[in-house]
């Protein structure tokens, strides 16, 4: 009992150092805007069947975009899941393509009964992903040059990304109703670099843009389910949870500066603009509400399908003036078990899992709004005589833009391992 939880420990530690500066570093121009491209919510269980989870009750997963589920927990059981995942990103604008990939962390959750019927659950989950690497250059012959101008290079840069930080609880209200919430705590920033300069770079003033962006702040989710045992061990769960619209307290630091090859005023550096802001209700996330449905048999599969609605038009990101659009997301799964206690066969044991999933964006670029849709799999492993396993997870998501508006498709492959330890603590040994 030591030895694990000194094991626990260690790990916990690890990973929530390496979370809080880390991030994956595949290269999309989409996490140029507002607060960066937005991570899929889900443990590697929940993003095998497509994201859903907000009906989804397990004694041994947490389905932390529904608190209530937390109710769920067997008592004297402890759940730890974290997960590492890598992947690859294509891009395509009709004419070049480019491909970049990375492997970093993905989710770290721990859960835990209070008493029967009334659990705690904690984790911390990356939120958007900032990072962009891009250059290009104009000579004679492309389009766009100008003669007057001659060649012009560009180079756009950024860092970075925000991670909410969660704990909350369930209760069991009545046989069938559950309640929960979560308090989550949002923290990050992103930085980012733009740079153009001629080739004529004796005779031209050249210009750079740094920006730093940070946002903090608390939050409250909610979240009800309702759950029915049908005839032969078939049950029907509903779930709603609901974010609430929040005001964060952000800053802003933007710096424009032109420069030339001589180092003394008035040519060089010359400050354009500079703006440093920091304020408490600067930034505000929209509402979200999240609806489930889920089916099963228990012990043998479960269906699920969620439907989720971002309301980003009221939103504000400081010192951004892109567009958002309001985003809506149809996420749908199921997973089968062919003989949960099968004692000769380990395929039979297997959890297999299948998913989909379409959204909106919240991205509204150029009049456009980026379309998603994909596809996921996975397999849940169990270990050697325990109820703990390790859960394999496949996603392909295509990103949809514009390329009259020179919006790039994008293809983006991942896969990742995730290890769910479950146990039953807290119980004073027997020996004979």
């Amino acid at each position: 009992m030591q030895n694990k939880l000194i094991i626990v420990a260690f790990i916990s530690l690890f990973l929530f150092a390496s979370s809080a500066g880390g991030q994956k570093l595949i290269n999309s121009p989409y996490s140029r805007f507002n607060i960066g491209s937005l991570n899929p919510a889900g443990s590697f269980r929940s993003l095998s069947m497509g994201g859903t989870g907000i009906a989804m009750r397990e004694n041994n997963t947490i389905y932390f975009n529904n608190p209530a589920s937390y109710s769920s927990f067997d008592t004297t059981s402890f759940i730890f899941d974290f997960g590492m995942d890598y992947s690859i990103i294509g891009l395509s604008d009709g004419a070049a393509s480019y491909t970049s990939d990375d492997m970093n962390f993905n989710h770290l959750l721990m859960g835990f009964p209070i008493s029967k019927g009334w659990g705690f659950a904690t984790g911390l989950i990356p939120l958007s992903n900032g990072y962009y690497n891009l250059s290009k250059t104009i000579g004679e012959g492309d389009p766009g040059y100008d003669p007057l101008a001659g060649a012009v290079s560009s180079l756009h840069k950024g860092t970075g990304g925000f991670t909410n930080f969660f704990f909350g609880t369930g209760l069991n209200i009545t046989k069938s109703l559950s309640a929960g919430a979560n308090l989550t705590v949002l923290f990050g920033g992103v930085d980012r670099f733009n740079q153009f300069e001629f080739a004529d770079y004796g005779n031209s003033f050249n210009q750079v843009s740094i920006e730093h962006l940070r946002i903090n702040g608390l939050n409250l989710d909610y979240g009800l389910q309702y759950s029915a045992n049908l005839k032969k061990d078939y049950f029907f769960t509903a779930g709603f949870s609901i974010t609430s619209a929040k005001n964060y307290h952000s800053s802003v630091e933007k710096l424009d500066e032109r420069y030339t090859i001589y180092i003394s005023a008035p040519y060089s550096p010359d400050t354009l603009t500079y703006i440093n802001n920091s304020s408490k209700d600067s930034t505000r996330l929209p509402r979200t509400m999240r609806f489930g449905l889920a089916f099963g048999k228990k012990d043998k599969f479960v269906a699920g399908i969620d439907y989720i609605s971002s309301n980003w038009t009221k939103a504000r990101i400081q010192g951004s003036d892109v567009a958002m659009a309001n985003s809506k997301s149809l996420l749908m799964g199921i997973e089968y078990i062919p003989d949960k206690y099968s004692n000769d066969s380990y395929l039979s044991r297997i959890e297999y899992r299948l998913g989909a999933h379409f959204s909106d964006n919240y991205l509204m670029i150029n009049g456009v709004q980026i379309k998603e849709y994909g596809f996921s799999c996975g397999l849940g492993l169990r270990m050697r005589r325990s109820l703990s396993k390790t859960n394999i997870y496949f996603d392909y998501t295509r990103k949809n833009g514009d390329l009259s508006k020179g919006l790039p498709n994008e293809n983006i492959y991942s896969i990742g391992v995730s290890l769910n330890l479950y146990d039953f603590w807290f119980i004073k040994r027997k020996y004979e």
